[in-house]
């Protein structure tokens, strides 16, 4: 009798994989809720595509076991895992129509005609494609070939959809329409998905929980919130988002106010901490993102305490519409610092003299000893 373990729909324990010496999942355990879209980033060569592939069965597993619906499907052939899936390239059928590339699913496993024709029908008036069956695919845009795709992958009901790196052959804006498309497609049909991509904004925006893959196994998991808000690693900090992460040292503590002073080369600072066990002498570098700094002019902040203020001079200035993004240094150190709504906030120029404000409620990372 099918099972879930715990919740999950989907259970990889200890996945291993190796291409000759080249060890590319060493040792991957995770598991995705039924109805929930998670993805999987790492930077090139970390094994995300591999590990696609494993699930799906395209390539063989050296290690661990691959759990769907409560049963072992490592050793199973891909057309019996009940698994869908869409390619970076659609790896869609040329020489077939639009309906024919969505139905061949169910024409491979001896559907009726007459039902594989409602299927198809039902799925073009989902994907908002009506009217085109009968066209060939090299007729079609990026988009609509997109679409395609993800009817074709989802015509026979997976359990689960796979998704590697989908959206990379098309435009910006499209993209972005794509990402909502896939939202809405997951939530109206309840699907589960395990999507790959390289692109960390694009992970982050549809995913229900993220997984950061590095050097083969799984360096941190979570909602994308906490990923990017509090990263357990420096890693994990620099790969999703601009970051500025300073190294200072403790040198006090108030443990009933969970605060702490930190000094460094760039300023002194009054910060908050939580979930991090430091003491006086430590090493500790602060996670701070480009749009959680305020910036003034000097002339401004001439009377203010000094206390989490860093005074620099903008040495670059990138204009794009709704945020500038700066470039302030400060004795060697470059920080990023991100203004929006400049409009109204006004521009600074290049070589202006400016002071960063820190806010105390701030994410630490202890320094490995």
């Amino acid at each position: 009798m099918k099972s879930e373990t715990q919740g999950n729909l989907l259970i990889l324990d200890d996945v291993k994989k190796s291409f000759g010496d080249l060890v590319v999942l060493n040792g991957i355990s995770a598991g995705i809720r039924r109805g929930e879209l998670v993805t999987f980033i790492g930077p090139s060569g970390c094994g995300k595509s591999t590990l696609l592939n494993l699930i799906a069965g395209f390539v063989p597993l050296d290690g661990g076991s691959i759990i769907l619906d409560g049963e072992e499907i490592s050793n199973r052939l891909p057309n019996k895992r009940k698994i869908g899936m869409v390619f970076q390239s659609y790896a869609l059928f040329p020489h077939l129509s639009v309906e024919e590339n969505i139905g061949y699913s169910l024409k491979i496993r001896r559907f009726k005609k007459e039902k594989i024709h409602k299927r198809v029908q039902e799925l073009l008036n989902f994907i908002q494609l009506q009217g085109i069956g009968k066209k060939r695919i090299g007729l079609l845009s990026g988009g609509q070939q997109q679409r395609v795709a993800l009817a074709r992958a989802i015509c026979f009901e997976p359990s689960i959809l796979l998704m590697d790196e989908p959206l990379s052959n098309l435009d910006a804006n499209l993209r972005i329409q794509m990402r909502e498309e896939l939202i809405r497609i997951k939530e109206e049909l309840s699907l589960t998905m395990v999507f790959v991509t390289h692109d960390q904004e694009e992970a982050m925006s549809i995913a229900d929980r993220v997984f950061i893959i590095k050097d083969g196994k799984i360096e941190q998991e979570g909602v994308p919130r906490e990923i990017y808000e509090f990263p357990a690693t420096e890693f994990v900090a620099k790969f999703v988002g601009y970051v500025n992460l300073i190294g200072l040292n403790v040198e006090s503590i108030s443990p009933s106010t969970n605060t702490a002073v930190l000094e460094g080369h760039i300023g002194r600072f009054i910060v908050s901490f939580k979930d991090i066990k430091i003491k006086v002498g430590d090493n500790v570098k602060m996670v701070l993102r480009p749009e959680h700094i305020d910036m003034y002019s000097q002339d401004k902040m001439e009377k203010s305490k000094e206390d989490n203020l860093i005074k620099g001079e903008v040495s670059n200035a990138l204009y794009t519409g709704s945020m500038v993004r700066y470039i302030v240094m400060n004795k060697g150190q470059k920080l990023i610092v991100d203004v929006s709504d400049p409009q109204k906030r006004g521009i600074f120029e290049i070589g202006d003299k400016v002071s960063l404000a820190v806010p105390r409620d701030i994410h630490l990372l202890k320094e490995k000893q």
